[in-house]
């Protein structure tokens, strides 16, 4: 096995001081959103699914705190990661650390999942992007983990054609966003209810964001470490995506680590 394999494998035990996403909250137009932002250059984020024996899914970001202290280290900021079915399995594609559990899906359906464009959140080595699909698929981009939503909130600085300013439809919902340079994922979960076009506005109008994935909505949940905040909510989670603090990031392939 490789050095950077085994890195990745037990998230190099190598001390080092804890990572962590920052996290605030900001009002626009008068809604308050909680956003955090992940540095792909320090923080250790991962997609999670199931627990170690493959058939359960964590469910909760308590469940998945106490496994990562059981190996010397713990969750700091979290999220849900996408829509999942009954059984917590992924709707459309999802990848965990190399290993793809579901397949992409491109055709159109019911729900949000498939109110196209959806998209795709790659994890790459210290770099995180998020894709409509049939970009992705055109691309193919080799990703380490990588999770599948829709709809899409904002494509290449254009909001979702589909949405309505004045829609009633209004949830709570939580989305991410990747900057142009693919060094820092923005996670945000709106505190009150809102409707596709103030959500996805929020993403391009007051973030700057080119492009941006909706992950949930009624069951959307945040931890928050820098805000107090560790959603339970009600039933268990399928994906989670989270930053493992304490962890190392492994070395990139163009680096020659010294203890090799």
């Amino acid at each position: 096995m490789s050095l950077r394999a085994a890195c990745i494998a037990a998230l190099c035990l190598l001390a080092l001081p804890a990572a962590a996403a920052t996290c605030r909250e900001e009002t626009y137009m008068g809604t308050e959103y909680a956003i955090c932002e992940v540095d792909m250059n320090r923080d250790v984020l991962r997609l999670f699914l199931y627990e170690p024996e493959g058939t359960r899914p964590y469910g909760y970001f308590s469940t998945l705190n106490s496994a990562l202290e059981a190996q010397g280290y713990a969750l700091g900021f979290a999220a849900n990661a996408g829509m999942y079915h009954n059984d917590r399995a992924p709707v459309g594609l999802y990848i965990e650390d190399g290993v793809t559990v579901q397949e992409v899906i491109s055709s159109a359906g019911p729900g949000n999942f498939g109110l196209l464009p959806n998209g795709i959140l790659c994890l790459r080595d210290r770099r995180i992007d998020v894709f409509e699909t049939l970009h992705f698929i055109e691309e193919a981009p080799e990703c380490n983990s990588a999770t599948q939503s829709g709809p899409m909130l904002v494509i290449d600085g254009e909001l979702h054609p589909r949405f309505l300013r004045d829609s009633t439809s209004r949830f709570v919902r939580n989305g991410v966003g990747s900057s142009e340079d693919g060094t820092t994922a923005i996670f945000v979960i709106s505190n009150s209810p809102v409707n596709f076009h103030t959500f996805g506005s929020f993403f391009r109008d007051h973030l700057g964001l080119r492009d941006a994935l909706y992950l949930d909505g009624s069951i959307s949940r945040l931890r928050a470490p820098d805000l107090g905040r560790n959603d339970i909510g009600f039933g268990a989670l399928g994906p989670i995506i989270g930053v493992v603090e304490g962890a190392r990031l492994p070395p990139l392939q163009s680096e020659d680590p010294k203890d090799e």
